[in-house]
């Protein structure tokens, strides 16, 4: 398919995520398939949304996190997260959420076998473990001295979206071109890869991705998430600054530095930082 040129929508918003994997549980099978951990033998093939009543009711403080839940043929659940900034409560949110899910899944009087597996995806388009190259982690309850023997019920898979690099990639081809889809298209896209006008499904989420597809009032919702997803990293930016300023008061270089490494996990650039803080690049790169 070839595309006219046209406007396209960040699919990392709450209204774009959730019209392309939220409605269409053909691409979300795709996706999950592609991205997922599956061994040989366990790929998805039939999703089925969850009823509202249905799905973990998970406390949100923030108004930028997008989820989708939908379950498999053989029962296993999973919670789909997006998330446009990182806060250290993100993991225990998700494993509230998968946790919340797998007890949900009993009646009373029910047997414990009849339990399935669930699996939370969080996607996160900040980095947050500046300690290792690693954009994939996957947690799951092992045996810390025979790590080949696992708990099955609950896993978690946290994806740092910045830090992923298709041409180092050991996914499958499915799986990256996914997450480029995530990374790559925006409202400035120009020309659309060829990769995905030739791939169906990635050719669908385009369709679903355009200006056109969305009323003016889904579009008002869609600018309002970004005013959302500006302020969050401003009060962020407000907080490093009243400390940095207090700090200088009172000559407390440590705070400084403990400042300075929550903007790291906040995903702000180092460039802005820099501007920020007064610190070299570094001194920055060092913490």
């Amino acid at each position: 398919m070839t595309f006219k040129p046209a406007k396209f929508l960040d699919p990392k918003s709450d209204i774009v995520f959730k019209k392309i994997f939220g409605q269409n549980a053909d691409l979300v099978k795709s996706f999950l398939n592609g991205v997922m951990p599956f061994k040989e033998g366990g790929f998805i093939e039939a999703v089925t949304y969850l009823p509202t009543e249905q799905t973990p009711r998970i406390p949100t403080l923030k108004n930028t996190i997008v989820d989708v839940k939908c379950t498999d043929q053989s029962g296993r659940i999973f919670i789909i997260e997006m998330q446009m900034t990182w806060s250290a409560s993100f993991t225990k949110r998700l494993l509230f959420g998968v946790s919340k899910a797998y007890v949900q899944q009993l009646d009373s009087g029910e047997n414990y076998v009849a339990l399935c597996p669930v699996y939370g995806l969080g996607i996160v388009n900040a980095i947050f473990d500046r300690s290792t190259e690693e954009w994939f982690h996957h947690y799951r309850t092992v045996n810390i001295k025979n790590t080949s023997k696992v708990l099955e019920g609950l896993e978690l898979v946290f994806l740092e979206l910045p830090k992923f690099k298709p041409q180092t990639l050991e996914h499958r081809k499915m799986g990256v071109l996914w997450l480029r889809f995530l990374r790559e298209i925006n409202e400035k896209m120009v020309d659309v890869p060829q990769e995905f006008t030739d791939n169906p499904e990635l050719s669908r989420a385009m369709e679903l991705a355009q200006e056109s597809s969305y009323t003016p009032a889904e579009l008002e919702a869609y600018d309002k998430y970004w005013d959302a997803v500006r302020v969050e990293k401003t009060l962020t930016i407000d907080a490093f600054q009243e400390g940095k300023t207090e700090g200088k008061a009172e000559g407390r270089n440590e705070e400084k530095i403990a400042m300075v490494q929550g903007m790291l996990k906040a995903g702000i650039s180092i460039d802005s930082i820099v501007s920020i803080s007064g610190l070299s690049r570094e001194q920055i790169e060092k913490l």
